[in-house]
């Protein structure tokens, strides 16, 4: 189905791996402790963003002062903690299994690199992907292209050349930068069903 294309690139969390109820459940145990609650709905346009800018748009809106870079590192701490026991893959990863060794592959995403390490070696995925590229990887986070122009790069496949699959705006807004073909995961999985 996706002959046409030389090079695979997958946004991990909501795409790859089944990860975001494990997020929000980090986000509402952190942010308890400071008095803050977690509004799941309003956080969805930045999905894909990296998480100190999810932490910097939960401090504004509840009008405090702290550091959204220590916030966020406390939220991946949390994370990391609960997803090596809750996360699974979701169908998507028949396409990685479908296009191994035919097609260069990729992840791009906005959590930590060192955690979608984690996550996919956890899982026995690692070995499928050529390259990883993750939010502390590329001066400029989704929607901007760096991320996935990244991937190209360590693939050795020319953007225009590469087909993205995610499941936010923002990473189809990025895809769409880099001047690559993409899927929106959100819609196949609604026509699967």
């Amino acid at each position: 189905m996706y002959d046409q294309y030389e090079g695979l690139i997958f946004d991990m969390d909501g795409t790859l791996l089944d990860t975001e109820p494990t997020h929000h459940q980090a986000w509402h145990q952190v942010l308890k402790k400071y008095g803050m609650r977690y509004d799941a709905q309003a956080m969805t346009p930045l999905n894909g963003s990296p998480t100190w800018r999810i932490a910097k748009m939960i401090i504004d809106n509840h009008h405090l002062i702290l550091d959204p870079y220590a916030l966020a590192r406390e939220k991946t701490a949390a994370v990391e903690a609960m997803l090596l026991d809750n996360v699974q893959p979701l169908p998507l990863v028949a396409v990685v299994k479908a296009y191994y060794g035919k097609k260069p592959m990729a992840v791009g995403t906005g959590s930590e690199h060192r955690l979608a390490v984690a996550l996919l070696q956890h899982l026995g995925l690692l070995h499928y992907f050529d390259a990883i590229v993750g939010a502390d990887d590329v001066p400029h986070h989704k929607p901007r292209p760096d991320t996935f122009l990244r991937c190209a790069e360590l693939m050795g496949v020319a953007p225009e050349k590469c087909v993205v699959f995610e499941d936010a705006d923002f990473g189809i807004q990025a895809a769409q930068l880099a001047e690559m073909a993409y899927v929106d995961v959100r819609i196949v999985r609604h026509y699967s069903q």
